[in-house]
């Protein structure tokens, strides 16, 4: 048996593709798959960190939150950010969903762009961020998450996503001000929780849905003109802080995997196995040596869909697979959602506890 480690050294090990004691672990839910395990574990509502202390999670968050005036005005049946993006709640037979809609700056053109309200840096809260990740210093602290950076789905939350696929084709210069103002701040904001973090947070987490369940969702040379430059900005700025950036990324998207190394990024997030070309075994075999891998265990297969037997086969599968060598991180590939029963959840991280150990 391997040396115990703490989470931080944990998940450091598999960032580097060694191999730590044990497999990293990871969560993410909706609320109503949160309150059933909370229940389950006997905690009270809103303990979050009583449930993932229960699943044995390796990491924790740490970020600045926005403290400034409000920027948009509220609209009848919808929820708007300080971005100024709507969202509607939308109920289905097991469950519920945020939809985005309106999409307010479909048709703005540069001069609407530029006079934009967004969030600026000075008006979000950097007091508690060094505090938390004092709290935290045995975890992996991460700052950022799936819409760190991203150009893509963000923009298309407010655009609608057809027209920004047709704006970065024709380098549209409403849609890139945008996205430079956009970038601009959350690089800012990012910069300023790094520095105020006085070195605590371990791992830089940003994000750009890159593929579809069958292929890319844009060429490559797309991704090389307007996507991967800015990204680069957030790699470099934890390169800067000596932290590792992973990429979250959804759909088909090993294509850009050699970019992603060319960029210096360490670990890739999500994994869709059923989505085409992201096989584990084809990932391992491809990329294993340059890439680690944080996800794999499909929240829309077995762990939804199966019995408890057959979703705890396919995560022994999956672990089997991605943990020789090291460079594995378990984690749904999404956010859990309702309709994967309890009794599944509960399985999966019992299997990762107990079958993701080194000898």
């Amino acid at each position: 048996m391997k040396r115990a480690m703490s989470s931080k050294e944990r998940v450091l090990t598999a960032l580097a593709r060694q191999e730590p004691d044990r497999i990293p672990i990871n969560y993410f839910a909706n609320a109503g798959i949160d309150s059933r395990l909370r229940r389950h574990f006997g905690l009270a509502d809103g303990d979050n960190e009583g449930l993932m202390k229960a699943l044995g999670v390796d990491f924790r968050g740490a970020g600045a939150g926005y403290i400034g005036p409000k920027l948009h005005p509220d609209v009848p049946d919808r929820v708007v950010t300080d971005w100024g993006i709507r969202m509607r709640w939308i109920e289905h037979p097991t469950g519920g969903y945020w939809d985005y809609c309106d999409f307010p700056l479909k048709d703005a053109g540069l001069d609407i762009i530029r006079n934009w309200p967004m969030p600026s840096p000075d008006a979000h809260d950097y007091s508690g961020i060094a505090a938390a990740c004092r709290a935290n210093s045995g975890y992996c602290v991460v700052a950022g998450g799936a819409g760190e950076g991203d150009i893509i789905n963000s923009t298309g939350m407010i655009r609608g996503m057809e027209q920004v696929l047709v704006d970065l084709l024709t380098d549209d210069e409403a849609c890139l001000c945008y996205i430079d103002r956009k970038i601009g701040i959350q690089l800012e904001v990012m910069r300023r929780t790094l520095e105020a973090a006085r070195g605590g947070i371990d791992l830089l987490w940003l994000g750009e849905d890159l593929g579809t369940q069958i292929g890319p969702l844009i060429s490559i040379e797309l991704f090389r003109r307007h996507i991967r430059p800015r990204h680069q900005k957030f790699v470099d700025l934890a390169k800067s802080f000596g932290i590792p950036a992973i990429i979250h990324s959804c759909g088909s998207s090993s294509w850009a995997f050699d970019d992603f190394i060319e960029m210096g990024i360490a670990a890739v997030d999500t994994l869709q196995p059923e989505a085409a070309n992201m096989a584990p075994e084809y990932l391992k075999k491809r990329y294993g040596r340059r890439l680690a891998f944080h996800g794999c265990i499909s929240t829309a297969g077995p762990m939804a869909f199966g019995t408890v037997e057959q979703a705890v086969a396919d995560a022994r599968r999956i672990m089997e697979t991605m943990m020789p060598g090291g460079g594995y991180l378990f984690s749904p590939t999404h956010a859990i959602q309702d309709n994967s029963p309890t009794e599944n959840v509960l399985a999966i991280y019992e299997a990762a506890a107990k079958y993701g150990v080194y000898a």
